[in-house]
């Protein structure tokens, strides 16, 4: 049969972050580059809304990488 696989746990990693790593770790959890998702959230941030505040709750919610 097949084999399940679980997907990358969603972790602020080490090496690799710009700031406090959790566009990286977003990016590693889903398999995108974390270039992407900085423009991503950067072009967000130009819209109004919460961005920034939520980019601070991801930063104290999201784990350190081991």
């Amino acid at each position: 049969m097949y084999a399940m696989t679980q997907p990358a746990r969603l972790t602020r990693p080490r090496e690799g972050r710009m700031i406090a790593g959790v566009c990286a770790g977003i990016a590693h959890r889903f398999g995108w580059t974390p270039k992407a998702v900085r423009i991503a959230f950067v072009v967000s941030c130009l819209l109004p809304g919460p961005q920034f505040l939520l980019y601070l709750a991801l930063w104290v919610f999201i784990p350190k990488e081991r």
